[in-house]
């Protein structure tokens, strides 16, 4: 089987910020999760890389991220009109070192 992995950029409102983070701390990993890495690359710009054992494991807990997000849109910024809040990318693991 091979492993998979979810890339999400969001922007953070600046006011809140301390409950994105205790929001995405809290957060228990999804069933099939590996990990979850959450990486700030510019104020407030934060990617959350997840790595799961396999790309069904990603679509089984979909439902259960979109409610996550959910809860976190009052915390969001849109990006653009097009991508709303978020700009999610994923992907199979093609070299692992």
């Amino acid at each position: 089987m091979t492993k998979f992995i979810n890339i999400v950029r969001c922007k953070v409102k600046t006011s809140n910020r301390k409950e994105y983070l205790e929001k995405v701390d809290n957060r228990p990993k999804f069933d099939g999760m590996i990990s979850a890495k959450y990486v700030e690359t510019k104020p407030n710009e934060f990617f959350m890389i997840g790595e799961w054992n396999s790309e069904e494991d990603v679509v089984r807990a979909r439902p259960q991220m979109i409610e996550f997000l959910d809860s976190l849109r009052n915390t969001l910024e849109e990006l653009s009109p097009e991508l709303g809040v978020t700009d999610p990318h994923s992907g199979s693991i093609v070299i692992e070192k």
